[in-house]
């Protein structure tokens, strides 16, 4: 049996891409009865950037009934909050011994932002380290990941083989990333990369008038409502392509090169995609949105089984260290 593990940071609400490439390939893993599920929340990862308690714990109750919302099945599987499982942070800090220096400055993550060095906390230059404290407390086999992530699973893996060496047995297990090269980069409004960062997401658990008015927003270029237009080079088209189903797409890419079909009509289309395809997600997004009781009840019953977990290995761990009683 494979053990999957995977996080997710609760730096803002999941939008359409992080449903389509992470959180839907990962849920259909799990339904695998070969494989056990390790699915938690990273809200320790997201303070690196987002220091306001009351919105953190926001979007970590989001995130939390998205993956409900789409069907992860939390009984069979461990859902948790990394924050409540305090061996994460000790994990972290005896692999932080063991991890050089020149690793961490090489880390993407760092680079991308060492030209401002004022602007990097401690939290960013060793996130690796509690990354790979993350997947190492449960003896994960199987990290899905996106391409900018195998480097840190590369790191994790270094760190891992460091410590067993000091222990002279596998006392840590090398995780493996899974990486789904099927999965394309899902475009935002503004045809760049869908992200947080960007602030070109799509929120599909908006309002309905509020969803309509960001798929409006999508970019689209000036050609006249009665010329023929490009599908394959149209924001509006790729996004409708990735939740229609074939005959719905072959029949839009023909509006499309028909001509006297505008972009305003592609955007309707899929703004009411979105309301049909997503209607039940939408409606238990919601239902745990509005009963936190239940939906903390969720988490801490995963908790408890997560430290189960967590507290073999870091019993292991302590004992070679020599802080075991």
């Amino acid at each position: 049996m494979a053990r999957i593990l995977t996080g997710i940071q609760s730096s803002g609400r999941p939008h359409l891409g992080n449903i389509l490439g992470a959180i839907l390939p990962a849920i259909e893993l799990s339904k695998n009865p070969q494989n056990e599920s390790f699915f938690f929340i990273a809200d320790l990862h997201s303070l690196t950037t987002l220091k306001n308690g009351k919105e953190r714990a926001e979007y970590v109750r989001a995130i939390a009934a998205t993956w409900l919302a789409f069907g992860f099945d939390y009984k069979k599987n461990v859902f948790w909050r990394q924050s409540r499982v305090q061996e994460h942070t000790e994990l972290a800090w005896y692999l932080n011994c063991f991890t050089p220096f020149p690793m961490l400055a090489n880390a993407t993550s760092f680079k991308e932002k060492s030209e401002k060095l004022a602007d990097v906390n401690a939290g960013l230059f060793t996130y690796p380290v509690l990354q790979a404290a993350d997947i190492l407390l449960y003896n994960a086999n199987i990290i899905p990941v996106g391409k900018d992530q195998k480097q840190h699973l590369e790191m994790s893996k270094d760190i891992a083989s460091r410590f067993n060496q000091l222990a002279g047995e596998d006392i840590l297990t090398l995780p493996e990333p899974q990486i789904d090269e099927r999965i394309m980069t899902i475009p935002g409004v503004d045809g760049q990369k869908m992200s947080k960062s960007y602030h070109n997401y799509i929120d599909i658990f908006l309002p309905e008038n509020e969803l309509k008015k960001v798929t409006k927003k999508i970019v689209s270029d000036s050609t006249p409502l009665e010329e023929p237009k490009d599908p394959d080079n149209d924001i509006t088209f790729k996004l409708y392509s990735l939740l229609a189903s074939a005959s719905e797409v072959e029949a839009m890419r023909q509006n499309y090169l028909n001509g006297g079909y505008g972009y305003g009509h592609a955007k309707q289309a899929l703004f009411e995609l979105m309301l049909e395809k997503f209607a039940e997600p939408r409606r238990i997004f919601n239902y745990y949105m509005e009963n936190n009781d239940e939906l903390e009840g969720i988490l801490a019953e995963g908790e408890i089984k997560a430290r189960a977990v967590a507290q073999q290995t870091i019993d292991k761990v302590r004992s070679v260290l020599g802080f075991s009683s």
